[in-house]
């Protein structure tokens, strides 16, 4: 058994001096290199979670370590954002050889390395634009390529594809796909679309709402690689959305209300769907 990179134990978290419960009891582990997404309606708690991991912020009780160590700032975590928040007045290459300065890398390794990840997600080319120039998508590439540049250990992505378009978002889908089975680190996503988790996942964790709770951990058995080919169209893979959809509607009944279960499911869901 793989010795586990992120350990969560007893986890919660409150706000608004504990009026308002986040998180509650929550525990799990990551192994190294393991891609979860985190799934649940609206209020589960799954950004409060990203940022306990990456030391953000603390916990009212519980604990999160990673590889035995409370979090902390390093180059061992890297966090993507829904939006890319790039500085406007870098260049593209900019935005990316700016966080590899704060790590002491020289003048030609950061160039160099801003290259070669511009290039691995297609824009080499726009090396020298700034911000303004790029469509969404495009600079939400260069938030990918500058977390990936301080090769982290750790990737948290917070809905890193929902401010994109459904072609834009299926292209980025397959360029993160790539990146991981090249780097291997350890990616938790949090994500409303539960296409997406179960297309990206290797383990899905669902998390119930008021406070966040984990329902279930699933285990996604569908072939890889997966940035090729129709897994929609696999059994398996209608049957865990089938499954994922009957759980959060079943949490009509535990308290979520219709808006927030609608809010879990974007992959074409709506209040008559539920």
């Amino acid at each position: 058994m793989t010795e586990a990179l992120i350990t969560i134990r007893q986890l919660s978290k409150s706000f608004k001096d504990g009026r308002v419960g986040a998180l509650e009891d929550i525990s799990f582990d990551i192994r190294p290199g393991e891609f979860v997404s985190l799934v649940g309606p609206s209020g589960c708690g799954k950004t409060t979670l990203l940022r306990l991991i990456n030391g953000l912020t603390t916990p009212d009780s519980g604990e999160v370590l990673i590889r035995g160590c409370p979090p902390m700032f390093s180059s061992d975590i890297a966090m993507v954002f829904q939006s890319p928040r790039l500085l406007p007045w870098r260049t593209i290459a900019g935005n990316i050889e700016f966080v590899l300065a704060l790590r002491g890398l020289s003048r030609q390794a950061r160039s160099e390395r801003a290259m070669a990840l511009l290039g691995a997600v297609g824009l080499r080319d726009f090396a020298d634009a700034h911000p303004h120039e790029l469509s969404g998508g495009m600079q939400q590439r260069v938030g990918l390529a500058r977390a990936l540049a301080v090769e982290p250990e750790v990737l948290l992505m917070d809905e890193p594809f929902a401010a994109v378009d459904a072609m834009t978002r299926e292209t980025l889908r397959g360029e993160l796909l790539r990146m991981w089975a090249r780097r291997r680190m350890a990616i938790v996503f949090v994500t409303h679309d539960i296409d997406e988790a179960i297309l990206l996942s290797q383990r899905i964790i669902l998390l119930k709402p008021r406070p966040g709770r984990v329902d279930e951990i699933i285990d996604v058995d569908l072939p890889q690689p997966r940035w090729t080919g129709d897994h929609r169209a696999l059994p398996a893979f209608a049957e865990l959305r089938r499954h994922l959809w009957d759980r959060i509607y079943a949490m009509a009944g535990e308290g979520a209300t219709l808006e927030e279960l609608a809010g879990a499911l974007d992959s074409g869901a709506n209040l008559t769907d539920l």
